[in-house]
C-alpha cells in the first residue's frame, strides 16, 4: 500500500497556529509563508518555523512572488528571513508561490520565476513551485517543469489533481482550502525530505 503524508500550509491570516495539535491529528509536514516581494515579512513566520520543528514536522517555507520586482532581491529577502528565524536544516522544504502576474505578460512572469528558482537552488535547495491550473496553462510557468509541482486543485479528489503543463506529474496536492489549506504527498517522510535542503 502506498504511503501518504498529510500537510497544511499557513500564513498570517491564520494567526497563531497550534502545531502540536495538528501533529497529533496526523499532519506530517507544513509550509508557512515567510515573505512577499522584496520587503514584506510574515510576522508569524518565526513562531511557525520554530513550532513546526518542535512538533517534529517536515518544515516548509514559501515566498509569495511579486513578478514586477527583482527576483534575486526577493530570493535574498526570503533566505535572509529563514536564516533569522533559525535557518535551514537538512530536509527542510521551500517553495515559490506563483499565482499572480502583477499585470505582466506570461513570458515575463515565467522568466522571473526561473531566475528566482535558479538563485535559490544555488543555495542548496531545489524549490517547489506552487501554482494552479489556469495560471500555469496561460504560460506563466514556462521552463519550470523540472521543479517539483505543488498544485492547488481543491476541486479535484485528494491525490488526483489535473496536472498542467509544463509538468508531467505532481508532488504535493493542495486538495482543500476550508477552513485550512490541506495537502497530500504520496510517499514517505524520507522521500519528502530528500526533496529538501541538502547542505553538501
Amino acid at each position: 500500500m502506498k504511503r501518504v503524508l498529510y500537510g497544511i500550509d499557513v500564513s498570517n491570516w491564520q494567526g497563531p497556529v497550534d502545531w502540536d495539535e495538528h501533529a497529533g491529528s496526523g499532519v506530517a509536514f507544513g509550509f508557512a509563508k515567510a515573505t512577499e516581494g522584496v520587503d514584506w515579512t510574515d510576522k508569524w513566520f518565526p513562531r511557525n518555523w520554530r513550532c513546526m520543528r518542535e512538533s517534529w514536522m517536515v518544515c516548509g517555507a514559501y515566498h509569495f512572488a511579486r513578478p514586477k520586482g527583482d527576483p534575486v532581491e526577493q530570493a535574498r529577502h526570503f533566505l535572509h528571513t529563514i536564516r533569522a528565524a533559525g535557518g535551514l536544516r537538512r530536509g527542510d522544504l521551500i517553495a515559490l508561490d506563483l499565482e499572480t502576474s502583477d499585470g505582466l505578460r506570461p513570458e515575463f512572469v515565467a522568466r522571473f520565476a526561473r531566475r528566482w528558482c535558479r538563485y535559490v537552488e544555488r543555495q542548496g535547495v531545489r524549490p517547489f513551485v506552487y501554482t494552479f491550473q489556469s495560471f500555469a496553462r496561460a504560460g506563466n510557468c514556462a521552463g519550470l517543469g523540472d521543479y517539483p509541482l505543488w498544485i492547488a486543485s481543491p476541486a479535484k479528489p485528494q491525490g488526483d489533481p489535473v496536472v498542467p503543463g509544463p509538468w508531467r506529474g505532481w508532488t504535493i496536492h493542495q486538495y482543500d482550502n476550508a477552513p485550512l489549506d490541506r495537502n497530500v504527498f504520496h510517499g514517505s517522510r524520507e522521500q519528502l525530505t530528500r526533496l529538501g535542503y541538502d547542505p553538501r
